[in-house]
């Protein structure tokens, strides 16, 4: 498997993990009655603050999903990947340290470490989009 699919595949992974963890948490304040099964709202609002934060860095996984992932799969399907390859694996460690470091705080320091790992990807994107555009 080269880099870009597995890249590919991480990205799609690791929304459904943090998507999975999310009702995990949900099912179990139902079903202990803290919550009432119609009582969530998409951002999380009314539950914890991790929960909040777990519910917008899904968010922002399913929002780059259709540009990083269309990214790589558009690499994939015109057998490509020897543009994606080099970055693929560090475009992954991004997204994933932005989802970590959203879950885990939300201190001045986490937010610009957050950004940081955020234009990292934007950074290969607009890379990639160049180099499989000419």
């Amino acid at each position: 498997m080269s880099s870009t699919a597995f890249s590919l595949i991480g990205f799609i992974s690791w929304t459904l993990f943090l998507l999975v963890l999310m009702e995990t948490i949900r099912t179990c304040l139902v079903v202990t009655g803290r919550v009432q099964a119609n009582g969530f709202t998409p951002d999380n609002a009314n539950l914890s603050p991790f929960m909040r934060r777990l519910a917008r860095a899904h968010a922002n996984c399913i929002e780059g999903l259709p540009v990083f992932g269309g990214l790589l799969a558009f690499a994939i399907l015109l057998d490509k990947e020897t543009i994606t390859d080099a970055l693929a694996l560090w475009f992954l460690a991004a997204r994933l340290a932005q989802s970590i470091i959203h879950l885990v705080s939300t201190s001045s320091i986490a937010v610009s470490l957050r950004f940081s790992a955020f234009a990292a990807q934007m950074a290969i994107g607009v890379y990639w989009a160049w180099r499989l555009a000419f």
